[in-house]
């Protein structure tokens, strides 16, 4: 694939800017911010960290925005994180690493396709069908785990959290694999187009022949698996699986980097770069925070007003009235 695939719509400027702004607010508050160093065959540093931390997020947004970009939404999907992760590391030390992945995977993609036929054949409100699992999701990884906490020591898992691919952290080059991905299929093909018009009007699209419910179910199913991998990360990091707090609330962190990366919740049109870049703004902030002292639950002050304002910015209310004040100052 060209680097062109990758590249950024002139659209995301703001986005940009953004995250320069954050990371250069991060160097003032701590002037190693961008000290980066090579030990153990990989990189390190608080620059490093944001990437690498940023990562769950990030593929949760991968999968989050196709979701939205069809006019849905999916908020079970750190209860799928959990049920993944946790039977990642049930499986660690007794069965191969290829089987514990295609486990924790296919339970993710099963899961995808429960939100899928809810919504696009039931034809339950998107909020409402992956409500459901964002609530039964965590019992079912509470019953996995027999609510304690797992350990593993496999180290073929935990390289998934801690190891590298040519110095860079494993959770980035897995989540730029799966963004590269993700753009060979929706900018590629014909599905992102398929994609888009599904989220702008189902009902003409479907007259024109898109398979609309098709396209639905797809986007969740893929939902799931990127969630799956995220669970899996969250798990090889901490090399073991807490169904209680793995990825809780992490499905608002995914939907604010959706937003954040400019992508409207009423579906349409849609950037997965930005989305990723959504997701990288949010870590940012959240370093930047820790680092200057103030209390972790700081993060979701700030998480509030961001949401607040990129909201404002996409109302057409205030849109029309950005655009009158404009009109009246000429």
């Amino acid at each position: 694939m060209s680097i062109m695939a990758l590249r950024l719509p002139r659209s995301g400027v703001p986005q940009v800017l953004a995250f320069l702004a954050i990371l250069a607010v991060n160097w003032m508050v701590s002037a190693q911010f961008f000290d980066i160093r090579f030990q153990d065959g990989r990189l390190f540093g608080s620059l490093i960290d944001v990437f690498n931390r940023g990562a769950p997020v990030a593929l949760l947004a991968i999968g989050m925005v196709l979701v939205i970009a069809t006019r849905g939404i999916d908020l079970s999907v750190g209860a799928v994180m959990a049920i993944c992760g946790a039977i990642a590391a049930t499986l660690a030390d007794t069965q191969p690493l290829p089987v514990v992945i295609a486990a924790a995977l296919g339970a993710g993609l099963l899961c995808g396709l429960w939100n899928g036929l809810l919504v696009a054949v039931l034809g339950i409100q998107p909020i409402i069908a992956t409500l459901i699992l964002m609530v039964a999701g965590r019992g079912i990884a509470q019953l996995i785990t027999e609510g304690r906490i797992v350990t593993f020591t496999s180290p073929d898992l935990a390289w998934f959290g801690g190891g590298s691919v040519l110095g860079v952290p494993a959770p980035v080059a897995i989540t730029f694999t799966v963004l590269v991905l993700t753009i060979l299929l929706v900018r590629r093909t014909a599905l992102g187009l398929m994609i888009e018009a599904t989220g702008g009007n189902a009902r003409a699209s479907a007259l024109a022949g898109v398979g609309t419910r098709v396209m639905t179910m797809a986007v969740y199913v893929w939902c799931g698996f990127c969630s799956a991998l995220a669970g899996i990360v969250a798990a090889a990091d901490i090399l073991g699986a807490d169904a209680n707090n793995s990825g809780l609330w992490l499905e608002l962190d995914a939907i604010l980097a959706v937003v954040i990366g400019g992508t409207s919740l009423f579906g349409g049109r849609f950037s997965v770069v930005l989305a990723v870049l959504g997701a990288l703004i949010i870590q940012a902030m959240n370093t930047g925070i820790l680092l200057s002292g103030y209390p972790p639950e700081f993060n979701l002050v700030v998480k509030a007003v961001v949401v607040l304002v990129v909201l404002l910015m996409q109302s057409p209310r205030f849109s029309g009235l950005a655009i009158l004040l404009s009109g009246a100052r000429k």
